[in-house]
């Protein structure tokens, strides 16, 4: 890589870190909580999202979402069916969000109205690590479709998440998920990550991720 480039770049992360300091502050003074969801495509991050958010509408915690997506607002659509207030960030052909991006769709938006706001970043599992938006948690979605070595293949991810979560569990045994495998995968690293196993359709898991998501900061750090 020219040097050239690796200028470029570092000025576009380094401007992009100064905007998501500012979103930080303003999510700190608002007292809402920020999730940041990451994930390769097909993991089933939505129909999570949809479930987890229709249990905060339930629970009487007010949750909003930010979805990203390189075209449609078809995952916005989905999403709002939860009752919860949803806006699409359509990126056309860049492969995540950036804090830019974050502050624009916040416009208009009362963040002392909220609880709880979940990032829905761009499946990919690579370029959305670099990219601070603000969050206070990092979420990395791994499905049992993937394979347990997913989190080996793409370590930067899993060791930059606060919580790492394994969604479709309801279909594991179909897929001759190895458990055991993955579990040591994830832990070589990142050691103490809380997992937390999921399934959208049975609702295995959505209130502990609730739970864990809508906490303090400091017990993220308690790994079941």
């Amino acid at each position: 890589m020219s040097p050239r480039i690796v200028d470029l770049r570092k000025g576009i992360l380094e401007k992009n870190d100064l905007l998501a300091a500012g979103l930080r502050a303003r999510f700190e003074q608002s007292g809402v909580r920020v999730s940041n969801w990451v994930s390769s495509p097909g993991t089933g991050k939505t129909a999570l999202l949809e479930s987890l958010l229709s249990s905060a509408v339930d629970a009487g915690i007010v949750a909003a979402a930010l979805v990203g997506d390189c075209a449609t607002d078809n995952d916005a659509q989905r999403l709002a069916r939860s009752g919860a207030p949803v806006r699409q960030i359509v990126t056309e052909s860049m492969c995540h969000l950036e804090s830019d991006m974050i502050s624009e769709h916040l416009e208009d938006w009362d963040l002392d109205a909220l609880d709880l706001l979940v990032i829905e970043n761009v499946g990919n599992l690579v370029c959305p690590t670099a990219y601070d938006l603000g969050e206070d948690t990092r979420v990395a979605l791994l499905s049992v479709t993937e394979g347990e070595d997913k989190p080996a293949k793409y370590p930067q991810l899993f060791h930059s998440a606060d919580v790492i979560v394994v969604t479709k569990t309801d279909i594991a045994a179909a897929v001759e998920w190895d458990r055991d495998a993955a579990m040591a995968a994830i832990r070589a690293v990142n050691p103490t990550a809380p997992i937390i196993e999921t399934s959208s359709r049975t609702g295995d898991g959505v209130s502990a991720l609730l739970g864990v998501l809508f906490t303090p900061s400091p017990q993220l750090q308690e790994a079941p």
